[in-house]
């Protein structure tokens, strides 16, 4: 079943998509959870009010990366949640976070979860009636509204879809004097930030779990980085080297009437891949090699 098969061709956020279960939910007005491959969404009477996926920060993790609010406060409030799910009553109560600072870091984290777990284009999906996340209703969101925004930032994310080897890479900085791009458009302040804390070792989704940071923007950012040569792409994989004897040296009689050259391909059993791809281009690699 698919969870909304958003628009991936940056025509709009409802051109091609096909209705998905969240669309089911939502006209039904329902209440619970509905959890796919990559993550969970919450609906309460039809209307998303948190997206839960590991792939992006959550509200305690910026909060507590921002030094607003310690982790122990954030679990003391999600113990103390009780059966009807009033963890952020009970934040406010305490007056550990304004209503508008929850509100803004709650809704931020929903976008960018949903970014992940509505993007999906396939996968099977289960809903819990009645289920609900312990932190309870904030600021609840139109589910339709909520799809066309998931559908516009995957349109950005598809426009530099070159350069999507940048996003399980480590990010390695190039540095300014780098040679041969002098025509580098300058940094954004946002793009300034992300390399200055790019020590070479953490992917875009680890740095910006470090950093408490939207994961889909931190992806959008480096991908726009790499585009403007500003950090490492990862090596492409090399073609396996060819094995001596892959061809065998006494080659197939010509026809000398015609005189023309018999292209012969080599030996597939002497290949040291798996991969039908790259066994198929290195068998077109080595016949040319062997018979020009």
């Amino acid at each position: 079943m698919d969870w909304t098969s958003p628009s991936r061709s940056g025509r709009g956020a409802g051109d091609d998509r096909r209705p998905g279960p969240l669309d089911r939910y939502a006209a039904e007005r329902a209440t619970g959870a509905l959890r796919g491959p990559a993550g969970c969404v919450y609906l309460h009477r039809g209307a998303v009010y948190c997206v839960e996926c590991p792939t992006a920060p959550g509200v305690g993790a910026r909060l507590a990366t921002a030094g607003r609010l310690p982790p122990e406060c954030w679990r003391h409030a999600e113990s103390a949640a009780g059966a009807h799910h009033r963890g952020g009553q009970f934040l406010l109560q305490q007056g550990w976070l304004t209503r508008g600072e929850l509100e803004v870091c709650q809704l931020s984290a929903l976008l960018d979860a949903a970014c992940f777990v509505l993007a999906q284009e396939a996968g099977a999906t289960s809903f819990v009636r009645g289920d609900a996340h312990w932190l309870g209703v904030i600021r609840p969101v139109d589910a339709a509204a909520l799809l066309a925004a998931v559908a516009r930032r995957q349109a950005q994310l598809d426009r530099l879809d070159a350069w999507a080897a940048a996003d399980g890479a480590p990010v390695v900085p190039i540095p300014p004097e780098h040679p041969g791009r002098p025509d580098r458009p300058p940094l954004t302040g946002r793009q300034r930030w992300l390399l200055a804390h790019a020590d070479g070792e953490r992917t875009p989704g680890e740095l910006a779990h470090a950093l408490g940071h939207s994961a889909f923007l931190t992806l959008l950012e480096v991908r726009r980085l790499a585009a403007a040569g500003r950090v490492r792409l990862p090596p492409s994989a090399a073609l396996p080297r060819r094995r001596p004897g892959a061809v065998p040296h006494q080659r197939r009689a010509r026809d000398t009437a015609a005189d023309a050259p018999v292209w012969h391909l080599p030996d597939p059993g002497a290949l040291e891949t798996t991969d039908p791809d790259v066994a198929l281009l290195v068998r077109l690699r080595t016949a040319l090699e062997e018979n020009l």
